[in-house]
């Protein structure tokens, strides 16, 4: 199974709190930043349909659960297996029930199987640390028009040989997103 880490991002890498979680002085800065346009969003939906699982770490997973269970717009996620990262998660959430997976070698392991692909939502830690070890196959970037300076990003500061990417697909919408497909050559 390839895994794609998927995610809304700023000019400067930054993916913290794009929908308005708590704890971050820019929260919701998706909502911000531009006007609406559908079109700009049709990735998700492209995404759900595609998709095989989701693989997520747990504090994502933590967020998720008790939200994205009930969500209609979800329907297509909530009917996919799930996997949630954890060392420390003793057991799964009942209201959206995951599999647990305790290192990066179960997730290995997990994707040497054939299947439709994982997909990483959140997780932004857990998303560097899959990168940082190798895993990733493809990134799927809503590329938001604004820095925001401070902030969770995307990949890790890790001391690591280089990555090449191979852009694949890419649309401009007239809002200023920017989708951006990337595969991860190896």
């Amino acid at each position: 199974m390839d895994i794609i880490v998927t995610a809304f991002v700023s000019i400067d890498g930054v993916i913290e709190a794009p929908g308005g979680e708590e704890g971050y002085r820019n929260a919701g800065w998706t909502f911000k930043a531009v006007d609406f346009d559908p079109a700009a969003y049709q990735l998700k939906g492209t995404e759900q349909e595609a998709a095989g699982g989701l693989l997520l770490g747990r504090k994502s997973y933590e967020a998720f659960a008790p939200v994205w269970g009930s969500m209609d717009d979800f329907k297509t996620y909530n009917a996919l297996p799930r996997y949630v990262v954890s060392t420390t998660l003793q057991e799964d959430d009942e209201r959206w029930p995951a599999t647990i997976l305790r290192s990066l070698d179960d997730v290995a392991e997990l994707k040497n199987q054939e299947g439709a692909p994982l997909l990483v939502h959140g997780s932004g830690e857990f998303g560097a640390a899959l990168a940082d070890a190798g895993l990733v196959d493809r990134y799927h970037l809503l590329v938001f028009p604004l820095l925001l300076g401070a902030g969770k990003r995307l990949w890790s500061t890790t001391d690591k040989d280089l990555t090449k990417l191979q852009l694949v697909e890419q649309e401009f919408y007239g809002n200023g997103i920017q989708k951006q497909i990337w595969d991860v050559v190896r």
